[in-house]
């Protein structure tokens, strides 16, 4: 199968385009190496994905990912630096390949920097989604994965969060334009017959975790004797899902879509491990056997309360089953933390 994938450079993407090599699929990767963090970790998850073992030399970021271009493509692999917003780039992209199906995870993160920068997480999330919707129905393609995110529940009452749940009430524009997503690619099912699955993913952590997120952030200041931002009274509890589970739940709706038709679904991939802050840290600091050095702060605008997926639909629908308890995935983490 020839799959699209967006963000393939990043940390979910990587994961995802080595799976699909390794099972003999080929990708073609689209990601515009965005400055959000350090584009050379971009090109380390790339090199690793590919399986390339190559001391990559860095330069300058344009020649870099011209470099990587060159060094990684290959007959099932073709990487493209591309912005997603760039709607003339997408389209000659697509006319240079058969697609079979796209998974889309290319996005701007991140809560708290999307109540700085609103406007460009709407041409991102919105627009730049939109148009690839736009092109799966000019070269006819029908099947699509999108990348949702638990944060559409805002702080949702009920728990565990179910996908019948009301989420008419984000409190941050990165969770509003995910919620748009998610509305907006129903208009595409609907209208143009494009087969869909929304996956709302749930506090992804694992090797090659972006290093803005607060696992890898504690992990680094920890090991460094540094101090950590340690926002509220540690009560904030999330569902966190190693890296592996979410691949898992991903390849299995891309199975579920190629062999099912008139598909429209909206799936929690979380673990169903409540773990509030003091937990994860104490469990950080005993893997590492170190103790962190907390800098109080007040809650975070935008930040939830609490997330835990109800992830029975995704059992039933795809035969999801994460198997990493929380503190097998800190270690494993911690390790590739130690030897990276």
């Amino acid at each position: 199968m020839n799959y699209l994938v967006t963000g393939g450079s990043g940390f979910i993407g990587s994961h995802l385009v080595e799976q699909l090599l390794k099972k003999g699929h080929s990708v073609i990767n689209i990601d515009n190496f965005d400055n959000f963090y350090s584009y050379q970790i971009k090109i380390k998850n790339t090199l690793e994905s590919i399986g390339e073992n190559s001391n990559f030399e860095f330069s300058d970021k344009e020649n870099d990912i011209q470099n990587l271009i060159s060094i990684s493509r290959s007959d099932n692999y073709t990487l493209y630096y591309q912005d997603i917003r760039d709607k003339k780039g997408l389209e000659e992209i697509f006319r240079n390949h058969k697609i079979d199906l796209i998974i889309h995870l290319a996005a701007l993160a991140g809560v708290r920097p999307s109540i700085e920068r609103p406007l460009e997480y709407e041409e991102v999330n919105i627009r730049g989604t939109m148009n690839l919707w736009e092109l799966c129905k000019d070269f006819n393609i029908k099947k699509f994965v999108c990348a949702s995110s638990s944060s559409v529940y805002g702080n949702n009452e009920k728990i565990p969060f179910a996908e019948t749940d009301n989420v008419d009430n984000p409190i941050s524009p990165y969770a509003a334009t995910k919620k748009c997503g998610e509305i907006l690619g129903h208009v595409y099912h609907d209208l143009y017959k494009v087969d869909m699955i929304q996956l709302r993913f749930f506090t992804v952590y694992g090797p090659r975790q972006r290093p803005d997120l607060a696992i890898h952030k504690f992990t680094k200041l920890i090991s460094d004797g540094k101090e950590i931002p340690f926002y509220g009274d540690g009560t904030t509890a999330r569902d966190y899902t190693y890296i592996d589970d979410i691949i898992d739940g991903i390849t299995k709706s891309i199975i579920y879509l190629e062999q099912n038709s008139d598909v429209y679904e909206i799936i929690n991939l979380g673990e169903s491990q409540v773990i509030n802050l003091n937990e994860m840290l104490s469990t950080i600091e005993n893997t590492l056997g170190k103790s962190a050095i907390r800098k109080n702060l007040p809650m975070q605008p935008g930040d939830v309360q609490k997330t835990n997926a109800d992830i029975t639909k995704a059992k039933i629908l795809i035969g999801y089953k994460p198997d990493t308890n929380f503190q097998n995935g800190i270690k494993k983490f911690v390790e590739w933390f130690l030897r990276k």
